[in-house]
């Protein structure tokens, strides 16, 4: 038997029956990830293993870092194959970390290649996988239509123009390749000189002079009904905790004009800013219908000399232990005391946070939506079985798992999509283990049923995304 087979880490038959009748040929709605636009608008052909695979892709480069390998295989210059045989021979020394799974799930879903990867397979794995990938059904077009992709959200500046959005759209593909609000950069006047150079690029992409905090909330407001426009039902936002350091309009624009003028704000006033400015995405995200999304938990760049040689998002970020409740709890509460609490999906990267989080979304369900706060699916480093399983037991048992609107792959590579089989076989092996032990009934109408829209109908339903069915 492969590594890889059909019933993979699914231990008992009514897993297997959950997985293979409920779950396994749902559609996907990967409601948030950070693969690129151009590429799907390109239909990109990838020439070879490393651009699908190792091309951006952090979490293999830790891996490759702790065994040893040298950064030219990694971000340098080192040529794509040999980078490809230093992955090979970091694999075997992968065992109990997802890497492995992901490794082996991936090369049979996208080439049919069941062999382990290592140093004596990879020469063999290299050339049998670069010559299916010259074929139409690995392109990016074809990867969507292969792993039926219903929905791809994207994450986006608002100063983009979204224009691969609009050619893709043209081309009259099943998927739906939709945009998602991420305005984190409007929150940055603690880095003055950056956050300039940000609100010039906004300026001009809306048309508008911003001449003060007036015109920088009217020129986001325009971007942000340009992107419903285009699709958009969700915003997104990447933050250590939420800020609840509230001001009024007329402080916020004394800090906004600090800011323009050069000068350094301080750390109060920059969370005055930020809370300011969240308060005022969560009314945009409210009158439009729109999903929130907070990821929250992250410390970020923590090497500081590699983030001065290689740049962000090259590996050397990790779980931060920021205090999550209140701050979350304040926000949060703000907005619905204002009658503008969207629906929302809260992330956490911390699991010490599980529980405060699971907790959390009960606080603001008002009854006019299923679920309509989300306690979001393992992210980052808790997208892993175990991380998924935290996930899913905290949730189970302080909310509503049938309510959960299920996976996302948070990635950068066209390789992540088995993420969501991956998801769904955990999902079933936990749920058909509680079967077998009768601590949840055996019925596979009503149990299967709860599995499948876990899958994708919540989803669907959930994010009421424009022209799906």
């Amino acid at each position: 038997m492969t590594f890889i087979h059909d019933d993979f880490l699914l231990g008992t038959k009514t897993a297997r029956k959950l997985y293979h009748e409920y779950a396994e040929a749902e559609p996907i709605f990967d409601y948030h990830c950070h693969i690129s636009p151009r590429d799907i608008a390109a239909n990109r052909q990838f020439k070879n293993l490393f651009e699908i695979w190792l091309e951006g892709d952090h979490y293999k480069w830790r891996a490759m870092r702790s065994n040893g390998v040298a950064e030219k295989f990694c971000t340098g210059d080192a040529s794509p194959r040999d980078k490809f045989l230093a992955w090979a021979k970091t694999v075997p020394q992968t065992l109990r970390n997802p890497l492995y799974h992901w490794t082996h799930l991936e090369l049979q879903r996208y080439f049919g290649i069941s062999e382990l990867l290592n140093e004596k397979s990879a020469a063999a794995i290299w050339d049998a996988a670069n010559k299916k990938l010259a074929t139409p059904a690995l392109t990016t077009h074809g990867i969507l239509k292969k792993f039926k992709v219903k929905v791809v959200c994207t994450t986006d500046d608002p100063i983009d123009g979204l224009n691969d959005h609009r050619e893709f759209a043209r081309a009259g593909h099943p998927t739906k390749m939709l945009p998602a609000f991420r305005p984190d950069k409007a929150l940055t006047v603690n880095s003055p000189a950056s956050f300039n150079q940000w609100v010039e690029q906004l300026a001009a992409v809306s048309g508008i002079d911003i001449n003060g905090f007036g015109a920088f909330t009217t020129a986001l407001k325009k971007r942000h009904d340009f992107f419903h426009t285009q699709g958009c039902r969700l915003s997104d936002h990447g933050m250590n905790h939420c800020f609840a350091d509230f001001c009024t309009e007329k402080v916020a624009a004394g800090i906004f004009d600090k800011a323009r003028k050069g000068q350094q704000v301080s750390p109060l006033e920059h969370s005055q800013f930020a809370s300011f400015m969240m308060l005022f995405f969560g009314h945009l995200d409210a009158k439009r219908g729109w999903t929130k999304q907070l990821h929250l938990g992250a410390l970020r760049s923590n090497n500081t000399r590699l983030l001065k040689q290689l740049g962000p998002d090259t590996g050397f970020d990790s779980i931060g232990d920021f205090p999550q409740a209140q701050t979350l709890a304040a926000y949060l509460d703000k907005l619905d005391s204002e009658n503008a609490l969207p629906k929302t999906i809260i992330y956490n990267l911390n699991p010490a946070d599980n529980y405060v989080f699971a907790t959390m979304i009960g606080n603001y369900q008002d009854g006019t939506i299923p679920g309509k706060i989300q306690y979001g699916s393992g992210w980052w480093f808790l997208d892993q079985k175990e991380g998924m399983e935290w996930q899913i037991n905290a949730l189970s048992s302080l909310g509503l798992l049938s309510r959960f609107i299920g996976m996302i792959t948070d990635s950068r590579s066209f390789m992540s999509y088995p993420r969501h089989e991956y998801f769904r076989r955990t999902l079933c092996n936990l749920i058909g283990r509680d079967m077998e032990n009768g601590e949840i009934p055996n019925d596979l109408k009503l149990v299967g049923a709860m599995v499948k829209n876990i899958c994708s109908a919540n989803a669907k339903n959930y994010l009421n995304f424009p022209g799906v069915e």
